[in-house]
């Protein structure tokens, strides 16, 4: 029951329809707020209900203090929540079995429904395997429907048993950009209790990037699967006021500068700043010189510099966007109307009150790249080659984790690199191979060897795919071809791409270069990028190359994009195609020459960059309304192998016993109607002790499963061979492959087992405590009822909104982490499966108190309270009785995060309110 107490209800008329809405103005306060407060006050003001709603709530954000670090505890209610598939089946999942629960507990099966709208888009199951011919896209769409059609099956019965749900099939496109283009409504309406209702559009979403739609002024940001899972069955989202940073955008691109530059820089300056856990707004003159595509580049990549969304104001461009999508005009009418009824319209001389501001000029970027492992590490393209030598020379340097040759917040300079401590004669190892084809050529360290133009981040900019296409098309016409060593894959966000493409007649030039399209999803950027050529991954691995990735993404994490490639740099779309054609890091691309082209002559990267001009004369001409009403007009019937799929009927869903890809959750089991006493941790052993920076990409399964690890070996002990092994985000849905994979990254460095490198640890039930690998070690911990711990750094658990690194976790038998920080996302999700996090005093680690890994920890203060203390006593003892004690804080931050860790997790506990709301 709506109690509006504060009288912000009235009505809005466009065009012939009226529409309620609860104005902002009536909170005199609501003009000093930044728009992504404005936003969330609204979503207050008209959900409150004086229970999870409550006026002290709506004061309390009138009441904003912009410096105040730690602010009060405020109930969002998303209007919808976005999926992507890799994220989205252990919700099915997950849902499905609390179907089952409810059922067994004599519950009403159809209680377990979305009540609001989400939308699922299956885009990361697609595997660059073939390339760089003319049926690669058929060929992979062909082996991706094979290896998940069990996965597949699962989600197409959800689209016909839960209301609200709906899926857009595999081949369509990536979430984010599908989300910007066709299902954002910028203002949402819905038919209430006496009429429609107009409000912002806000959402969650289940995969990190989700800012992205921030570009659109769509208020949303990344959660956990188990936190979508609780906003799709009509939970509101427990969270603090946070602080809001404003960046100042001043001035105008130079040229020769892209999105991708600007993208870069934002993430290092932003890292630099310090804005975790807090909201980015932009502001200033310079916001009407970015282009919406440019805006969402922006807003795709907040999770890269820490920030939980980073959002533009609505404005012309706004409008402009939504006509050019196919928007109608009723819709782009209304959205207009109300931001500039509610003040959600920009106006750049109307400074709101942010708690810090930080300014840009437009003008001081430069051609930049990043990696080679982290997104922030911008390098000016100058400098590269310069760079990845110092980087070849000190490999030592790289594997301790130092990363002492690039500065965390610095872009790297010809003149610093001979500061670094550094040998320059980088090693030189030039192996001849000969290719399929009979080419011979050789190969070394530093060499590119996959080149992907891919991901949501730029795939959804036609400034910078133009561009691209632009480039193939003067390099082909100069003479120029791919080195023969590099795979080139073209894997765009949705079909319009290949449709301005098309119409362009950029295709055949990209497809000469080796760029055809291999796919509609992330492929490369999340580790999909299938095997490299034969005789090249043969020759890293026999001769030990440093070989690198180069692609348009907004991740390169270690072990991510490839198990092969120990460098990887992200890259504007331009730049990728550049790289694929001198095949290696060495050369300088804004002086060295790119190739000899076809009259004898030197070709330079200047010779066949296009400039802004004929870039958008391109865009003017050939990105047209029509490709978005056209390719959106039927996206959710798919094709015939998705309408032909065969589905059981009814509420509950017929699990198979012999499916490896979807199989019934463990997390209901023994789960009655009320949770059991929380109670201390006694005796635990250490599962791993992990440094700083280790993040959900190290500790959630992903990418390739290798045949000798442990889900490996569950594979094919379940007669799967190793071509069917598929990757660990199709296989979601088996908790026993997961469970197998958590913590199992390749470039895992546990100290509790030194010298190795990957899933292991040491198994003290074993006698002197043996190197194990961390599932076979947990398996005998949990077989001896011994409770486990984890030691961790600063950061812990950035990167993607990935909810098994939680699960993984919790399954592996882990009662509590205790780290010096978190990363917002990953502390929720171990709460919401009932892991306990705690965070070191200021000033103390692991190191600092001495903790070795091979002590008995005891977590003591739990027992006996309804809600957790906000500090616990820890003891380590170790093998000789001497203990070390100190003092945790309890990192669960708000009374419904205390819930959650009462009842065991976010799932019980939703199981049992809606046992108890029947």
């Amino acid at each position: 029951m709506i109690t509006n107490s504060f009288g912000t209800r009235d009505t809005l008329l466009v065009d012939d329809s009226a529409y309620h809405i609860y104005r902002l103005d009536q909170i005199k306060t609501s003009h000093r707020l930044p728009f992504s407060l404005k936003v969330l006050l609204e979503n207050l003001l008209r959900n409150e209900d004086g229970r999870l709603v409550t006026r002290e709530q709506i004061q309390a954000l009138a009441d904003w203090k912009p410096q105040a670090s730690q602010q009060h505890e405020i109930q969002f209610t998303p209007s919808r929540v976005l999926m992507q598939d890799f994220t989205g089946v252990p919700c099915v999942v997950d849902l499905v079995a609390m179907r089952d629960a409810i059922i067994a507990l004599g519950g009403d099966p159809q209680r377990i429904n979305p009540l609001v709208p989400s939308e699922l888009v299956i885009d990361h199951s697609v595997i660059a395997d073939v390339f760089g011919q003319a049926n690669a896209f058929t060929a992979n769409a062909e082996l991706e429907f094979q290896r998940n059609v069990e996965r597949y099956q699962l989600l197409r019965w959800g689209q016909q048993a839960f209301d609200n749900f709906k899926v857009v099939p595999p081949g369509t496109g990536i979430c984010h950009q599908v989300n910007l283009e066709y299902l954002s409504r910028v203002v949402f309406t819905r038919e209430g209790p006496d009429g429609m209702v107009a409000y912002p559009d806000t959402l969650v979403g289940t995969d990190s990037h989700t800012p992205m739609v921030n570009g659109l002024g769509v208020l949303g940001w990344g959660v956990g699967g188990i936190e979508a899972e609780a906003a799709m069955l009509g939970q509101p989202m427990s969270m603090l006021i946070p602080q809001v940073v404003g960046l100042k955008l001043t001035g105008e691109f130079p040229p020769g500068t892209t999105a991708t530059d600007l993208v870069l820089t934002v993430a290092e300056l932003l890292r630099k700043t310090g804005v975790v856990g807090k909201f980015v707004e932009f502001y200033g003159p310079g916001v009407a010189n970015i282009p919406l595509a440019n805006r969402a580049t922006l807003g795709n990549m907040s999770p890269e510099y820490g920030s939980t969304c980073a959002i533009f104001p609505i404005d012309d461009e706004t409008l402009t966007y939504m006509r050019l999508t196919g928007r109608s005009e009723h819709e782009i009418r209304l959205v207009a109307a109300y931001a500039k009824e509610q003040g959600l319209w920009h106006d750049p001389n109307n400074e709101p009150e942010y708690s810090q501001t930080v300014e840009l000029d437009l003008g001081s970027l430069v051609p930049s790249i990043a990696g080679p492992k982290r997104p922030q590490d911008r390098i000016s393209v100058d400098v590269a080659p310069d760079t990845v030598r110092a980087l070849l020379a000190g490999e030592s340097v790289i594997a301790s984790d130092t990363m002492t040759i690039i500065p965390d917040s610095t872009a790297i300079k010809a003149e610093d690199l001979y500061d670094c401590g550094v040998d320059h004669n980088w090693p030189h190892r030039p192996v001849g191979i000969t290719l399929v084809d009979g080419t011979q050529t050789q190969l070394d360290n530093g060499h590119v060897v996959l080149a992907a133009i891919t991901s949501c981040t730029n795939t959804s900019n036609p400034l910078v795919m133009i561009g691209a296409g632009l480039l193939a098309k003067r390099a082909v016409e100069k003479g120029l071809s791919r080195k023969p060593w590099v795979k080139t894959s073209l894997a765009p966000g949705s079909r319009v791409v290949t449709d301005y493409y098309e119409r362009a007649g950029l295709t055949a030039y990209l497809d000469k270069l080796g760029f055809n399209l291999v796919g509609y999803g992330c492929t490369t950027c999340i580790g999909n990028s299938g095997p490299l050529i034969p005789e090249v991954a043969t020759a890293v691995d026999e001769h030990n190359l440093n070989v690198s990735g180069v692609l348009s993404g907004n991740r390169n994490f270690e072990g991510r994009i490839h198990p092969q490639t120990q460098m990887n740099f992200l890259a504007s779309p331009m730049l990728v195609v550049a790289y694929a054609l001198v095949g290696t890091m060495h050369t300088n691309l804004l002086k060295d020459s790119l190739g000899t082209g076809s009259d004898g002559k030197p070709v330079y990267l200047r010779d066949i960059w296009p400039s802004i001009r004929e870039i958008q004369d391109v865009i003017d001409e050939c990105v047209q309304a029509d490709m978005f009403t056209n390719g959106y007009a039927d996206v959710f019937a798919g094709d015939e192998n998705w309408r032909s799929l065969k589905i059981p009927d009814g509420s509950a869903f017929v699990w198979d016993a012999g499916s490896t890809y979807v199989r019934q959750p463990p997390y209901f089991d023994g789960v009655g109607r009320e949770p059991v006493a929380i109670t201390d941790v006694k005796g635990a052993r250490l599962l791993a002790k992990l440094g700083d920076s280790v993040t959900t990409d190290h500790i959630s399964p992903a990418g390739a499963i290798a045949i000798d690890s442990p889900a490996g070996k569950y594979l094919s002990d379940h007669g799967i061979d190793q071509k069917g092994f598929n990757s660990y985000g199709s296989r979601r849905g088996n908790h026993e492959v997961m469970i197998r994979g958590t913590f199992a990254n390749i470039r895992l460095r546990n100290q509790l087992a030194p010298g190795t490198e990957g899933g292991f640890t040491r198994d003290f039930t074993q006698q002197g405590g043996p190197v194990s690998s961390i599932y076979d070690a947990s398996v005998n911990y949990i077989k001896a009822g011994t409770p486990l711990v984890i030691l961790a750094g600063k950061e812990y658990g950035s990167g993607s909104s990935r909810d098994w690194a939680a699960k993984g976790t919790a399954l592996l038998g882990v009662r509590a982490v205790i780290a010096e920080s978190y990363e917002r996302i990953h502390r929720s999700n171990l709460i919401g499966m009932g892991v306990l996090p705690l965070q070191y005093n200021d000033g103390e680690n692991a190191e600092s108190l001495g903790l070795t890994g091979e002590e008995v920890f005891d977590i003591s203060g739990l027992a006996g309270n309804e809600m957790p203390p906000h500090e616990v006593p820890v003891c380590a003892t170790d093998e000789q009785g001497n203990a070390t004690r100190f003092v945790a804080k309890v990192r669960i931050d708000t009374p419904v995060e205390a819930d959650y860790y009462r009842h065991g997790g976010i799932l019980p506990y939703m199981l049992r309110q809606l046992l108890d709301n029947e």
